[in-house]
Order: C-alpha cells, then structure tokens, then sequence
C-alpha cells in the first residue's frame, strides 16, 4: 500500500486529490496537512511512501520545507503540486530536493502515474517539460531573468510582489527585517530592477505570482 500525505491549504484541493486516488487499490490518502509546520509534523511523526506537497501554503514556505525534509528524510519522495507553469518553478524545486512536479491543472490526468514514478525512486516532469529542458541545453538560449536568483531571492521577490511589506515578509520568514532588505537589494541587482512596481511587473509578465 502506497500511503500518501496530502498538503495543501485548500480543502477542494484537497478532497479533489483524494478523489482520483480513491479508485486505485494500491493507494490511500492516509494524511493530510494545511499549511507548512503541519506538513513538518506529520511528517516527522507518520510513515508515508509519498508527500504531495503544494508548493505556495501558509506560513513556512514549499522550498523550506523541501530543503529541511532533504536533510530529515532524504529517501521520502515529495511531489509538488503547483497552480504555476512548469517552465516557472520545476527546475527550482527539483534542485531544492522535490522527486517530482505536477501542475494542478494536469493532476486529473497525471497524478496517478507521477506518484508511481517518485515512489519507484524516478523523477516526474511531463513531457513538454523535458522537452524545453532539452532545448534550453542550447547555450544561446536565453534564460528568464529570476533563474539567476537564489531560492530565498525567489521567495522574497514573490512575496513582494503580491503586495507584502518588507516587515510582513520579515515576520513570515521569521528573518529581520534588515535581512530582508538585503535580498531585496540583491534581486534587484540580479535582475536589473530599480523599483517594487517593476518586480510587480516582471512577476504578472512572467507569471510567478502567488
């Protein structure tokens, strides 16, 4: 029996996921987690074979999570699930220690046979995404902007640009304020940016929105 750790902070998501997998036999949503200590703590204190872990939950983020199961429990698989296009986010989580990546809008139709594929030890990206990999191989290929930025550069861009302080983002991270103004400088450097509203811009135009 495959068991399966839903996390996700919407509850139709959710009951969403445990209906296609409530057809096959080998498998049982045997916990779910709604924001990212939750996740943490169920993790630590059940046995899973798979961990569906959105990427974008309240509190503690995906990419932290994922960087501390990476260390805690390196043989779980965790399979990301996201409302955000592959060529936006797979290749980072997949470096931050993620088995697998399934947008939220393919899961109807691919979420069985990615969760077989991380829990025999592969690693899931659909075949779109591959083939742009392929191609971005090309050393000519130009390269968006923000894949120059470290997964906390990422994190704080984002938060930024859906409109939090630098104190909200702070308090979230549980990091200073003056270390949040650091990256903050940083990713602008990065990415040749001089104010807030152009990282507004850039996000909306490039999709990374929360």
């Amino acid at each position: 029996m495959i068991k399966v750790l839903i996390a996700d902070d919407h509850p139709i998501v959710r009951q969403g996921l445990r209906q296609i997998l409530s057809d096959i036999p080998e498998m049982e949503v045997a916990g779910e987690a709604i924001d990212g200590q939750e996740t943490l703590d169920q993790v630590r204190t059940g046995e899973w074979n798979v961990l569906v872990l959105d990427i974008t939950m309240p509190g503690r983020s995906g990419f932290d999570i994922l960087k501390e199961l990476k260390h805690e429990q390196p043989d779980l698989p965790v399979l990301v699930l996201s409302i955000h296009a592959e060529e936006q986010f797979a290749v980072r989580v997949l470096k931050a220690g993620a088995s697998g990546y399934l947008t939220k809008e393919n899961a109807p139709d691919e979420l069985i046979k990615a969760i077989r594929k991380v829990v025999s030890g592969g690693k899931y990206i659909s075949r779109d995404l591959a083939e742009s990999l392929a191609f971005g191989l090309d050393t000519d290929s130009v390269r968006p902007q923000h894949e120059a930025l470290s997964d906390r550069e990422f994190q704080v861009m984002q938060m930024m640009a859906s409109g939090k302080t630098l104190a909200e983002i702070a308090e979230t991270l549980s990091l200073s304020a003056k270390t949040i103004s650091t990256y903050r400088a940083r990713l602008l450097e990065k990415m040749n940016l001089k104010t807030n509203a152009e990282i507004i811009r850039y996000a909306i135009e490039n999709g990374l929105l929360e």
